[in-house]
C-alpha cells in the first residue's frame, strides 16, 4: 500500500492508499485543505481535531447541496424521458393536404380569364 504525504491546514499527515488511488487521495486531501484554509482565516489557529472536523462539515455540507442539486436534476431528467417515451409511443398524426387534381389550375386560370374579359367588356360598355 502506498504512503502518501498530505497536508491539511499547513499540517503534513502521512497517509495509505490504495495502489492507483494517489491521485483520487491528493485531490480529497486538496479539498480539505482548502476548508482548513478557510477556517484558519475566519478563526486563526486552531487545534489539529477540530479543524479537522470542522473542515470535514463543511464538505459535507457542500456534497449534502451538490446531493440535492443531482437529485433535482435526475428527476427532471426522468420527467423528460418520460415526456419523451410518451411522444414515441403516441400515434402519428395523420395531416390531409388537399391536392388539386390535374387540369384544374388550368381551368380555374381559363375561368378567371374568362371573368377578366366580361369584366373589361362591361367596363368598356359602361364608359362608352
Amino acid at each position: 500500500m502506498p504512503e502518501v504525504e498530505i497536508e491539511i491546514g499547513g499540517r503534513s499527515f502521512e497517509v495509505s492508499c490504495q495502489e492507483g488511488e494517489e491521485h483520487y487521495l491528493q485531490a480529497a486531501s486538496k479539498m480539505l485543505d482548502e476548508e482548513a484554509a478557510v477556517l484558519t482565516a475566519q478563526i486563526g489557529r486552531i487545534p489539529e481535531a477540530r479543524m479537522l472536523l470542522m473542515a470535514g462539515l463543511m464538505l459535507a455540507d457542500k456534497t449534502a447541496g451538490m446531493q440535492d442539486k443531482l437529485r433535482e436534476a435526475e428527476d427532471k431528467l426522468a420527467e423528460k424521458e418520460a415526456e419523451l417515451a410518451q411522444l414515441r409511443d403516441a400515434e402519428p398524426q395523420k395531416i390531409e393536404v388537399p391536392v388539386m387534381p390535374d387540369g384544374v389550375r388550368d381551368t380555374l386560370a381559363e375561368i378567371a380569364a374568362r371573368a377578366e374579359a366580361l369584366a373589361d367588356e362591361v367596363d368598356g360598355k359602361q364608359a362608352g
